[in-house]
């Protein structure tokens, strides 16, 4: 048994080598996705059956659970191929092997002591671009994944150590973006190095079985803290159900419902009313609704450590035929989407058990806007990124206003980083008046972003939600503002006929879009809000009386 102390530093010392592996690549990656946003994430996994044992706290912790399913999916090649040999790296980025959708590429490394595996090492970053239909990959109107992007299945990028060039020739020629792909494998590349140097040199100083150890006693007590939270919660079932938009094809809401069960220290999670999977890119894998369902509980239980035992007490019931289960060649490439309703439904029905615990909605889309075009000289250019809005009011507070997601720890890009890689520029950035939900606390203030091309002539989408359904507030608090986009045309501004998705918008140089981004849901009664905060409110603007 290794003494507290001991267990302490190697744990440390541990999240520390992933946490610079995260470091490595955001400070190298050419993509500003990765390199600002931080979409990105890195571990080490479990030898035999691939489990997370660590994983940094600067990466994505939607990653977690998807990427255990990802170095599975490795080791499954691996064994059935029978070569796995010291100095292989696998690269991939197959949305139902382990995966999220095809923009996320995955590279897994399995680390040899004695001449046997120990662990894998894996990285997984954002790629700008990685071809299909439309520039930046998030198709809103794909009905399956070819139409997403070129689809990688687990194949050695190192065999022994060798670099294999014809895998990289066959990426860079299936992307729109090179010399982006070039610098952000590279980066991955560096980190998994990096972690691998790191981690030997610990080895080496503690010894492998006292490291196996540390490992098998954080996973025991990882479990053990989740059983206690979990057994804490009254018995019984709760349910819960909210809504998409639609999926880009058919113009119909697709639902996303959870009937969670408490039973002592133990946890179902039962999502068989959800609907069925869909022709468009609002599909998930089941290995991804269980990854998200890990980040709503590690936002509800906020001293769980990342790992796999923080999933042992919990069980899942998820349709084959689901939207939460989709498999080739259903088209997942909105996932963000889908998992963001997943954590809804997760506060929503953890509001009636535990109100301590859980907080309004936050505003559940990343509003994935790309607007992409040739310059002058004939380069190409694709500006992809991401948006922020409001989270939901807590039991401690309002909601924070113009955050990220909370499937991420990731940033919103800088409107300077993204003014000087492409020829836009931000004619507002603001925060949005009236976008958050009434209540004891109110929900967090979405955001105004307004962008004007610069260039000749660009062609832009957009692959947002909560266009229809707002984010709800909890515990009778209301209902944060519905998300809106509009785009300039030459018979003046016009919004996509299915609210939130939209392809082949063409823009002239002047015209251009905007986008206002939902608030977050209230927490409690508006009646309880007190005097003074409904004067802070107005006084500071975030409150206008108008109606959104």
């Amino acid at each position: 048994m290794i003494d507290p102390v001991t267990l302490a530093i190697l744990k440390g010392r541990l999240e520390q080598i992933v946490d610079e592996m995260d470091a490595t690549l955001f400070r190298s990656a050419f993509n500003p996705i990765i390199a600002e946003a931080h979409d990105a994430s890195h571990g080490f996994y479990d030898a035999a059956g691939g489990d997370t044992l660590v994983q940094g706290k600067s990466g994505l912790p939607i990653f977690v659970g998807i990427m255990a399913f990802a170095v599975k999916a490795v080791i499954g090649k691996a064994a059935s191929d029978g070569n796995l040999a010291d100095g292989d790296v696998y690269i991939f980025n197959d949305p139902y092997a382990g995966g999220s959708h095809l923009s996320d590429f995955r590279l897994v490394k399995p680390l040899f002591r004695n001449g046997q595996v120990f662990c894998y090492l894996a990285s997984v970053g954002h790629w700008h671009d990685v071809g299909g239909n439309v520039p930046g990959n998030y198709n809103p109107v794909a009905t399956e994944c070819f139409q997403e992007g070129m689809l990688i299945p687990p194949v050695k990028l190192f065999t022994a150590g060798r670099y294999n060039q014809d895998i990289v020739d066959i990426l860079s020629a299936n992307s729109r973006l090179p010399g982006s792909l070039y610098g952000d494998l590279n980066g991955q590349i560096n980190a998994l190095d990096l972690g691998t140097k790191r981690l030997v040199e610990l080895l080496d100083e503690f010894g492998d079985a006292v490291v196996l150890e540390a490992l098998s006693m954080l996973k025991d007590r990882a479990s053990k803290l989740m059983r206690s939270h979990i057994e804490s919660l009254p018995d019984g079932v709760v349910s819960a159900e909210d809504f998409l938009d639609n999926d880009g094809i058919v113009d119909a809401p697709l639902k996303i419902a959870l009937d969670l069960k408490i039973s002592g220290a133990t946890m179902e999670m039962d999502f068989s009313r959800s609907s069925p999977a869909c022709r468009g890119p609002v599909n998930i894998s089941k290995s991804t609704t269980i990854a998200a369902c890990y980040v709503a509980l590690k936002h509800l239980f906020g001293d769980v450590p990342a790992n796999a035992g923080v999933l042992e007490p919990v069980s899942f019931v998820i349709d084959d035929a689901s939207i939460l289960a989709a498999t080739a060649p259903k088209p997942v490439g909105g996932y963000t989407e889908t998992i963001l309703r997943l954590i809804d439904v997760v506060f929503q029905a953890v509001a009636q058990i535990a109100p301590e615990r859980t907080n309004g909605c936050a505003y559940g889309t990343i509003n994935a806007l790309s607007i992409a075009g040739y310059r002058s000289n004939g380069s190409r250019w694709v500006m992809f990124s991401f948006f922020g809005g409001g989270h939901g009011g807590h039991p401690n507070g309002d909601g924070l206003s113009h955050g990220n997601a909370p499937i991420s720890t990731a940033t919103i890009p800088p409107l300077e980083i993204l003014e000087a890689a492409y020829p836009i520029m931000f004619t507002q950035w603001a925060l949005r008046p009236d976008s958050g939900g009434d209540g004891k606390h109110r929900g967090g203030l979405g955001a105004i972003y307004e962008i004007e091309l610069l260039e000749e002539h660009a062609d832009a989408f957009l692959f947002g939600e909560r266009g229809r359904f707002a984010p709800p507030g909890v515990l009778g608090g209301c209902s944060g503002a519905l998300n809106r986009f509009t785009y300039d045309t030459g018979n003046g501004p016009k919004s996509p006929p299915m609210a939130s998705k939209m392809v082949g918008i063409k823009l002239e140089r002047g015209q251009r879009v905007r986008l206002e981004t939902p608030g977050g849901g209230g927490y409690g009664p508006p009646e309880e809000r007190s005097d003074e905060a409904r004067a802070r409110d107005i006084e500071l603007g975030y409150v206008t009386g108008k109606l959104q």
